[in-house]
């Protein structure tokens, strides 16, 4: 009987039973993501799912997914640039299996699945400007021996990051603030660190009673540029130019610019050289001697497109913020702003209520229109 059942099992044809097989109700294939039934989204609980994953299986079994799976949510537990997440990652891998016996295993990248995975790990850290540490080149030796390929990108990764790490002059805190008003005085500081004595003042719309935003305004502008508004031709109106961006690390801040005329250039045909009429200096201005600027030398204010004259960011980044900040520029040491028309050219607009990139407004025609 046994015979007669077996030999009736071999002449039937395969396909019936792979297809019996594999039949069921539930067609759709269910994933399990250990990171998304956790109600509280911390470094504890990020820290909790990797150690209930190593102890689940001794041999580690989809160590390579769950490393990919566990770096995409690194932003959203708020662990993107903590140096003892990453280590717990890369303690994830098995111990010594992956270490080249001979030289052919370690020219052609044994196991190159595990390898370009903790590449990848470390291509994060240095997305995210994490420095590794001693113990983590200790961890990637034990797992993948002194020929691996992500001991020789940790080597090059502790060579050039120290010397990145402090090479800006514009250094930011390891924590940006959370208060735009703070990013955004922290950006003006940043762009008009070329000149030295230039003074950052804090606004508020609301002392204007015409404005309509009711926000907060970051101005920065120094004595020179106070001396080249007050030298200005009455007949060439300024001109707002903006949004444009600064970056924060990952945060971006819009600020605008007061654009100026150009002053003419100065030629001076006298002989350097001859020192039988030395003239006295002319001082500095706004301190010892004459107020008027130089006009030998232009100011770093003074680009090709024109001259600088003040710059700003607004909480709304809207035409009525930026008309009450002409405004109250006028009210605090600026009185030539009330001879003076200007032109707003803002050629991306953020918001609803700001004018489109053809169109232009002066300051003249809201005074009119109201």
């Amino acid at each position: 009987m046994a015979t007669k059942i077996l030999r009736t099992f071999l002449r039937s044809k395969p396909s019936n039973y792979i297809t019996k097989r594999y039949e069921s109700k539930e067609k759709s294939l269910i994933t399990y993501d250990p990171f998304w039934n956790k109600s509280k989204k911390d470094k504890s609980s990020y820290l909790e799912v990797i150690k209930m994953f190593e102890g689940r299986d001794i041999r580690r079994r989809g160590h390579v997914e769950f490393i990919y799976a566990a770096l995409k949510q690194m932003d959203e537990f708020g662990v993107k640039k903590d140096l003892e997440a990453y280590k717990a990652l890369i303690d994830v891998l098995p111990k010594g299996k992956f270490i080249p016996t001979n030289i052919f295993q370690a020219e052609f990248m044994h196991y190159p699945k595990q390898q370009q995975c903790a590449v990848d790990l470390l291509e994060q850290m240095e997305d995210n400007g994490v420095i590794p540490d001693t113990e983590m080149e200790q961890m990637l030796l034990n797992i993948f021996g002194r020929r691996g390929i992500p001991l020789r990108k940790f080597w090059r990764m502790m060579y050039w990051m120290p010397k990145f790490k402090n090479l800006s002059p514009w250094l930011l805190p390891e924590k940006l603030p959370d208060n735009t008003l703070d990013l955004a005085k922290m950006a003006i500081q940043r762009i008009m660190s070329v000149d030295p004595t230039v003074k950052i003042n804090i606004y508020q719309t609301e002392e204007i009673e015409a404005s309509i935003d009711k926000t907060w305004i970051v101005s920065g502008q120094s004595e020179t540029q106070k001396s080249l508004l007050a030298e200005q031709n009455q007949k060439q109106p300024l001109v707002v130019k903006g949004p444009f961006d600064v970056y924060m690390r990952d945060q971006v801040v819009t600020y605008f610019t007061l654009i100026g005329e150009i002053r003419p250039e100065h030629k001076d045909n006298r002989d350097i050289d001859d020192v039988s009429n030395i003239d006295n200096p002319p001082g500095i201005p706004g301190y010892i001697g004459s107020t008027a600027i130089p006009t030998i030398y232009n100011t770093v204010h003074e680009q090709d497109d024109g001259t600088i004259v003040a710059i700003c960011a607004t909480g709304t980044s809207s035409r009525d913020s930026l008309l009450s900040w002409i405004r109250l520029l006028e009210k605090y040491g600026n009185p030539s702003l009330s001879e003076l028309a200007v032109i707003f050219t803002l050629t991306s607009p953020s918001s609803s209520d700001m004018i489109t990139q053809d169109s232009q407004v002066t300051v003249d025609d809201e005074k009119r229109a109201e």
